[in-house]
Formats: C-alpha cells, sequence, structure tokens
C-alpha cells in the first residue's frame, strides 16, 4: 500500500481525478467526422459531450452521501468498473443514439473519480493543506488533457474514432487495479454519516443555506463552464472554420492547457501567501478579461487562430488559479461531510456546464462567436460571484475580527 501523504498516492489520485477532462478532451478531434460516420448532425455530436456532464452532475449526488457511510475506496471501484465497461460500449456503438446512451453511462461511472479524489485529498490534508495538495494535483492531471487531444488526433488519423474509446476502457481498468491494491481507505470511524434520506437532504440543505459554499461552488463552476464551452465549440471552430487539421488540432488544445497547467503553479506558489480570496478576484477578473477580449474581436470580424487561443490561453491560466482553491474553500468547513460538499460542488460545476454546452452546440453559426460569448459571460459571472457573494462574507469576518 502506498503511504497516504506520498507522491505516488497523490499521481494516482490525480489519475482519476482526470477521468473527466480524459473522457472528454481525448475525443474532441473526432466530433466533426462523428457527424458523417454516424450519419448525425452537429447537435446531435454535441449531446454526446453534454449528456456526459448531465450524467456526471446527476450521479455525484449519489456518490457523495455513500463514499460518507461506505467508505471512498468501495464506491469508487464501483464507479471505475462501470466506466471501464461503458467505455467499451462507446468504442462498439454503430449509430448516434447508442454512442449517447453509453456516453451517459461513461459519465455514472467517472463521476467518482473526480467527486472521491478530492474528497480522499480533503481526508488526508485538512482544509488549510488540500488547497495547496488540489494545485499540485491539477498540475500534474493537467498532463493528461495536454496529451489527450493529440492522442486522440493521432488515433483518429491511423485508426478510428472508436479506439480512442477502447483505450479509454483499457486506461480505467488499469487504474482499478492499481487502487485495489495500493490505495487505502480515507474516511475516519468517526466521520462516518448515516444513509437516512432525511439526514442526507438536511446535509444538503445545510450547504445550499451556506453563503461560504455557495460562493466558491458558483466561482468554480462558472470557470470551469467557460472551458466547456470551449470544448464544445473549439473542435468545430478550430477545424471547420480554421481550418486547422483534424491531427494538429490537440497541438493547439496543448498551448491551451499549458496555460492551466501555469495558473495552477500559480495558485500553488501564492495561495499559501496570499489567501484564497486574493487568489480569486485576480483569476475571476483575468478569466472575464480573457473572454470579453475573445468576444471583442469576434463581433468586430477580426478571425485570428491565434487570437482565439491567445486568449483562451489567459482564460484557462485563471481557471488554473481559481478552481483549486475554490474547491478547497467550498469544502474546507465541511470535515463531516466533505463527500457530500464535493458532490454538491461537481453537481452544480457539471449540471451548467452541460447546459452551456448544449447552449453553444445548439446556437453555433460557424463562426467563433457564440464560443467567445459563452466564454465571456461565464468568465464575467465568476467575478460577479467572487464580488457579490464572497467579498462581503470576508469583509464582515475580517470586522468581526
Amino acid at each position: 500500500m502506498f503511504l497516504p501523504t506520498s507522491l505516488a498516492t497523490i499521481l494516482v489520485l490525480a489519475s482519476i481525478v482526470a477521468l473527466g477532462p480524459l473522457s472528454t478532451d481525448m475525443y474532441l478531434p473526432s466530433l466533426p467526422r462523428l457527424t458523417t460516420e454516424l450519419n448525425a448532425s452537429i447537435d446531435q455530436v454535441q449531446i454526446t459531450l453534454s449528456i456526459f456532464f448531465a450524467g456526471f452532475a446527476v450521479a455525484q449526488l449519489v456518490y457523495g452521501p455513500l463514499a460518507d457511510r461506505f467508505g471512498r475506496k468501495s464506491i469508487l471501484l464501483a464507479g471505475l468498473a462501470l466506466f471501464t465497461t461503458a467505455s467499451f460500449g462507446c468504442a462498439t456503438a454503430t449509430t448516434i443514439e447508442e454512442l449517447i446512451v453509453f456516453r451517459f453511462l461513461q459519465a455514472l461511472g467517472a463521476c467518482g473519480g473526480p467527486v472521491l479524489g478530492r474528497t480522499m485529498i480533503r481526508d488526508i490534508y485538512g482544509p488549510t493543506q488540500s488547497a495547496r495538495v488540489l494545485s499540485m494535483m491539477g498540475t500534474i492531471m493537467a498532463l493528461a488533457p495536454a496529451i489527450a487531444p493529440i492522442i486522440g488526433g493521432y488515433m483518429l488519423f491511423v485508426f478510428n474514432w472508436s479506439a480512442i474509446f477502447i483505450f479509454l476502457g483499457a486506461y480505467g481498468a488499469i487504474v482499478t487495479l492499481i487502487i485495489t491494491f495500493k490505495i487505502q481507505e480515507s474516511l475516519q470511524p468517526e466521520n462516518v454519516n448515516s444513509l437516512n434520506p432525511l439526514i442526507i437532504m438536511r446535509n444538503y440543505g445545510e450547504l445550499l443555506r451556506s453563503r461560504i459554499f455557495l460562493g466558491y461552488t458558483l466561482c468554480c463552476s462558472f470557470t470551469f463552464s467557460g472551458l466547456f464551452s470551449f470544448l464544445s465549440g473549439s473542435s468545430f471552430v478550430l477545424i471547420d472554420f480554421f481550418g486547422v487539421p483534424e491531427a494538429n488540432y490537440g497541438f493547439y488544445f496543448t498551448a491551451v492547457v499549458l496555460g492551466y497547467m501555469v495558473g495552477t503553479q500559480l495558485s500553488q506558489r501564492l495561495g499559501s501567501r496570499y489567501g484564497i480570496n486574493k487568489m480569486l478576484v485576480i483569476g475571476t477578473l483575468l478569466a472575464s478579461s480573457a473572454g470579453i477580449s475573445m468576444l471583442a474581436a469576434s463581433l468586430l470580424e477580426l478571425h485570428h487562430l491565434y487570437w482565439v487561443i491567445g486568449c483562451q490561453v489567459f482564460f484557462m491560466m485563471a481557471v488554473g488559479m481559481v478552481m483549486p482553491q475554490a474547491m478547497a474553500g467550498a469544502m474546507g468547513p465541511f470535515s463531516k461531510m466533505a463527500g457530500t460538499a464535493s458532490a454538491l460542488l461537481g453537481f452544480t460545476q457539471s449540471a451548467i456546464a452541460a447546459v452551456v454546452g448544449l447552449i453553444v452546440g445548439h446556437s453555433h453559426t460557424g463562426t467563433p462567436t457564440i464560443m467567445a460569448a459563452s466564454i465571456a459571460l461565464m468568465g464575467t459571472l465568476a467575478f460577479l460571484s467572487y464580488l457579490i457573494i464572497i467579498k462581503p462574507i470576508s469583509i464582515n469576518t475580517a470586522a468581526q475580527r
């Protein structure tokens, strides 16, 4: 067994938190091709993305209470088994309807990774150190989405889109074996919660009444939804509008992910010095500015590939600064129901992203404008969430001291 505080444990937990990004980013280059190979419309292909996040959102509400009652490891292994099976199911799909169904099942299994990975970090490191470790883990797991579209693009070039899901199924199987034999249970006996529905609803109610939880959760959710706006629209914008070859799409996506890695590094190095709230105000302001800059250029019809990528790099830098800090801030005060808090945070994040993805896909006009408008709106809403909800709380807390 790996020691709970070892780098090996962090790497394994990063690998399961990365299940969501891997399951979306690796097959992004194939989206335009799926419209012809499965005889589907752009809207239908976009549903394979949004349905994933819908399933991701709903299942998290179940994973959290189950993990608080039965422990993190057993529930995580059950989720990984479903993810692995559904990934192979996606590979065998012959119609867009079959792919949508298997993507939903894949999401139900995959969402256990982020929910329980974050929760286990909170269990092991507590409310103070978890932001630093989540930032470090974010840097590590960013390697996956950085190379995933490149791998997906070349798999698409050499094989076909189904090979991508075979790879994901094999990844799930390997991670399942490692967790089975190398990762310890992190839930302490004194923190075990009841599965009584009334207690579960009471816990969710307590979280929803907490301005601290809601403020941090909305900051996290809106910045993530800005990222998802790019995921939903980028393959069509880059490949169809700007003419980027499918095999090269991943390199542009990697440049964007590098911005995220820079942001997580800043979060890790500066977060302990300046605190969660200062990192959030800088990050959300940067996200809003980057999105508005992309939108302004598109509205003026100044369409340039490198301007779109450059703005998204800065937006992703903001995502890397905001999300680890906001997650730690949302979960910090709730040690006795960390799984439930992580689940509700993840549900909110995924639900908003799923709706945003559907809107971007349905409204796509063939230009970057809709994607850019969504990114700008999400960045601005994240900044307003800090300004309206979190800042007044921090001012009142400081005054009381």
